[in-house]
């Protein structure tokens, strides 16, 4: 049973994983208020993508011993491809199959641009219990200071990176919207494989190594899936808005 001591930590740690993730959210949706989402479906998202971390967490041990013991990696290396894969694979597959299982095919997903945001949705509910597990240790120690590193780094890098993996698949599926069955279905294979390419070398970057320049690199790199991310959120919002004001024969 946790004493008053641990569930003071987790409660630190649950509002600080919590709110980055929440201002992402709310900035976010802000981009499509005219056409806001329903809030229940919302939170069925982003409870989703939290379900999708207790299930990812005993994935990647398996891919880690794996890869120690029949792949050649060093034992306790973090630099290992196929573990860093092998952890992308597992996340990107887990939030795009959960929301598949709980959102996607929901009558509420009307309009192309609702699959990036429900999409984003359930990469945001991810972020906020990883982000959670990721602070209990620094609490834990009363470590305040690397508690507040640690949120505000994995606010601009790691948050953003879940939502910029998991939107390529949104985007995948948004701009195959009205296509043909199978071809959305291949479409969408090829958006997993491209979240699962940008998380694999978000994780390879992000990894602390002698290069004193590779976190920096990581963050260069999230900011310009940043930039693309509402580029092609804009040109999704032209096209779809152009398309409801154009007068039916």
């Amino acid at each position: 049973m946790l004493d008053s001591i641990s569930m003071q930590t987790v409660g630190y740690a649950f509002i600080g994983g919590m709110l980055p993730a929440l201002m992402w959210l709310y900035f976010l949706l802000k981009e499509d208020y005219k056409h806001p989402e329903p809030r229940t479906v919302l939170l069925i998202a982003f409870v989703a993508g939290m379900a999708a971390v207790p299930l990812a967490v005993p994935l990647e041990s398996y891919f880690r011993d794996y890869a120690y013991a029949s792949l050649g990696c060093s034992a306790y290396s973090t630099l290992c491809l196929p573990i860093i894969t092998g952890w992308a694979v597992v996340e990107e597959t887990l939030k795009y199959g959960l929301a598949a299982l709980f959102v996607l095919w929901r009558r509420d997903v009307d309009e192309s641009i609702d699959l990036v945001i429900y999409m984003l949705t359930v990469a945001l509910g991810f972020a906020a219990l990883e982000n959670m597990l990721f602070l209990v240790e620094p609490f834990a120690t009363h470590d305040f200071l690397a508690a507040l590193a640690t949120d505000n780094l994995r606010f601009v890098g790691s948050t953003l990176l879940h939502v910029i993996a998991s939107s390529a698949i949104g985007f995948s599926l948004a701009f195959s919207f009205r296509m043909r069955r199978r071809w959305r279905a291949l479409v969408a294979s090829g958006g997993l494989i491209l979240a699962i390419g940008l998380h694999t070398t978000f994780n390879f970057l992000i990894i602390p190594r002698d290069d004193s320049h590779s976190i920096l690199t990581a963050f260069l790199f999230v900011w310009g899936g940043a930039a693309i991310f509402f580029a092609l959120f804009e040109l999704l919002k032209y096209f779809q808005y152009r398309a409801e004001v154009q007068p039916t024969a």
